[in-house]
């Protein structure tokens, strides 16, 4: 199979335009489009109070509180919006509480006891593969 080079490629995609591109800087640009996916559900067993610090869950609304010996879990969502029904899939199968929740970037964290937390995660990964018909990535856990 023959290599084609990042020049050819330019040349082919621009065509007439290429002459005009040659020797300047090119800025590309990456678009995602969101489609129906769950493209990140990781559990965290019980972690460290700097884990908790660092991810911002000791401040606001959980300031003062301890969360050492919780675990963590991670979502992440396409589109974006979707998190709010995550977040509400997650309280309603477990005993677990939201950390965060950004329906902006589709970002989930969930926190609690590492069953409840395991199940949450287990249970919105699955809501989102058989009732909503998302593309689900397999739970990771650490």
């Amino acid at each position: 199979m023959e290599r084609i080079t990042k020049e050819e490629l330019l040349e082919k995609l621009f065509q007439d335009d290429y002459e005009n591109l040659k020797g300047k800087k090119l800025r590309m640009t990456r678009v995602r489009v969101p489609g129906k996916e769950v493209c990140l559900a990781h559990v965290i067993s019980p972690s460290q109070e700097c884990i908790y610090q660092n991810l911002g869950l000791h401040i606001g609304v959980h300031e003062g509180e301890d969360h050492r010996g919780e675990s963590i879990g991670l979502i992440r969502f396409t589109p974006w919006e979707a998190v709010v029904v995550a977040a509400d899939v997650a309280v309603k199968s477990a005993d677990v509480q939201i950390g965060f929740m950004d329906r902006f970037c589709g970002s989930l964290i969930i926190t609690g006891g590492l069953s409840q937390v395991q199940t949450a995660v287990e249970e919105v990964v699955r809501f989102f593969h058989e009732v909503l018909n998302f593309k689900t990535c397999q739970i990771q856990k650490s």
